[in-house]
């Protein structure tokens, strides 16, 4: 069981490389209780690709999740304000 929530999206944009990115990751349980990371990525405004991991605990999980997240954020991703609405 999950003691919170984990929810992330932030997108990455470059208007002179015509680069329109986001990232989305959420950590939940699957319908057998496995703890899950689901991560979807893409162009904004398209579907995207998407890619779920199982792990045995949720410390795991949220050990990746961090992770993710300062690549992310080393490579230019941000929260947008329209993305904090989400």
């Amino acid at each position: 069981m999950l003691i919170q929530p984990y929810h992330l999206y932030v997108e990455r944009t470059d208007e002179a490389r015509n680069m329109a990115r986001f990232y989305a990751m959420t950590i939940e349980p699957n319908l057998f209780g496995e703890i899950c990371l689901t991560r979807r990525w893409g162009r904004i405004g398209a579907q995207g690709q998407m890619k779920v991991q199982h792990f045995a605990s949720e410390r795991d999980a949220v050990t990746t999740f961090l992770d993710l997240l300062r690549r992310k954020r080393s490579r230019g991703y941000r929260v947008t304000p329209a993305a904090a609405r989400h």
